[in-house]
């Protein structure tokens, strides 16, 4: 909701819902946009945790299947896939995304264990708190792009805008079946967020999408996409903890942790040895996406009414806001100064026309890219032959290979159809 309303992302996995989901806010249509994202949400949650009561144990065999070298390969379909949000130009999407791998590298390296960009600093020790970044870059700088006139200020819809056409829902549909296949397969894979899930979805988008032209203005799959792919990772992410005892992510780390608190081991025995535990957890999760369901597209006129209040009052609070949720993270006031920094960088690039969307892309997976190409290479003695040798993590580098191609011929071909015909020929 805040990602749409007020361009503020609470975490990682809303940041990707900003680019598109506050342009329509800008644009009148933030209920559309809410309904979308709610609507997408629980088709994907919903779906995930089908596969979860239907197929559980072959699914985990495949996300158990995915080492290394694999996770490499598919985080650089990822990076491939950043050639569809780098905008017009080139030049500056690099710039974009070269700052955001800059900041993932800030901390302890992941395999030698020593610091490296911390300037000293004990608090840059573990590296800087993503939630201050795109707070700042996203939020902060909208604020301040605002302030100085650069911008409409989002205004409350009117009634007829709250409800999605069937122009909206047929446009979609397709970006919230897309999320859902991708959220779902991706939430397999231990130690994958769904942040990147998000942007997966969105970036896939961006390349076969009969409307990808339109993506970062305000289209309706920009929200549908990585909001549908969010939910989806998040429950298909039990799947490894019910079925093999993994914990696929923080938060199942933390739900995993309280199954063994209370003598209840996840693993291939969980569905014999607790089948009512299991089988109400799995209710549980029906039961959430359809009050998630309930609480956005019933109330999506309530939510909307936060636009109605004065901007000069929104605005106060929602840099209120930002400052708390900022020093909530690890309670330090130094993330608050990063958040300002960030949110100077954010005004900069939206003056300077540079895309936010490689920067985040490459925040998010920069530090994965590095663990696993490192754990890869530790793996082969240092042979860069174990991302040839083994074909899952081959189909992913052919995947990348034919993305990045198909992605430089079409940019030239679009070149190509833009130059002035010489008159003289």
């Amino acid at each position: 909701m805040t990602s749409v309303l007020l361009n503020i992302p609470g975490e990682g996995e809303s940041a990707i819902t900003c680019i598109d989901g506050y342009q329509m806010t800008k644009q009148g249509r933030a209920g559309v946009a809410l309904s979308i994202a709610g609507i997408g949400s629980f088709i994907g949650g919903t779906a995930a945790t089908i596969c979860l009561v239907v197929a559980a144990q072959p699914l985990a065999q495949l996300g158990l299947a995915i080492g290394p070298p694999e996770f490499f390969c598919l985080i650089l379909v990822g990076i491939a896939l950043l050639a569809g949000l780098v905008g017009r130009s080139l030049v500056k999407g690099l710039i974009s995304a070269t700052l955001g791998l800059l900041i993932a590298m800030i901390g302890i390296d992941p395999v030698a264990g020593a610091p490296r960009f911390t300037m000293g600093s004990e608090h840059l020790l573990d590296g800087i708190s993503i939630v201050p970044v795109l707070v700042g870059i996203f939020g902060l700088g909208e604020l301040l792009y605002v302030a100085g006139g650069n911008s409409a200020r989002p205004t409350a819809p009117r009634l007829r805008n709250l409800v999605p056409t069937r122009t909206d829902v047929r446009r979609a549909a397709p970006a919230i079946g897309r999320g859902t296949v991708i959220g779902a397969v991706v939430g397999l894979v231990p130690g994958v967020t769904s942040a990147i899930s998000s942007l997966l979805a969105y970036s896939t988008g961006r390349k076969v999408s009969k409307h990808r032209g339109e993506l970062g203005t305000g289209a309706i799959e920009g929200v549908a996409a990585p909001e549908t792919a969010n939910n989806s990772h998040s429950n298909a992410a039990l799947v490894p903890l019910f079925t093999l005892g993994i914990p696929a992510s923080p938060a199942i780390a933390v739900l995993a942790g309280a199954f063994l608190q209370n003598g209840i081991t996840p693993g291939p025995r969980l569905f014999v040895d607790d089948p009512v535990l299991v089988w109400t957890v799995i209710a549980s999760l029906f039961i959430g996406n359809a009050l998630l369901l309930l609480l956005n597209v019933p109330l999506v006129g309530l939510w909307t009414r936060l636009l109605a209040i004065p901007y000069s009052v929104l605005s106060a609070l929602i840099f209120s806001f930002i400052v708390i949720g900022s020093y909530a993270v690890n309670n330090s006031i130094i993330d608050v100064f990063v958040m300002i920094f960030f949110g100077l960088v954010g005004l900069a690039f939206r003056h300077l026309h540079v895309p936010l969307a490689p920067l985040v892309l490459t925040l998010v997976l920069g530090p994965l890219l590095e663990s696993a190409l490192r754990e890869s290479l530790q793996l082969s003695g240092g042979s860069l032959s174990i991302f040839l040798t083994r074909p899952l993590a081959l189909t992913f580098l052919i995947v990348a290979v034919v993305i990045l191609v198909g992605s430089v011929v079409g940019a030239n071909l679009k070149r190509k159809a833009h130059l002035p015909v010489d008159s003289a020929a």
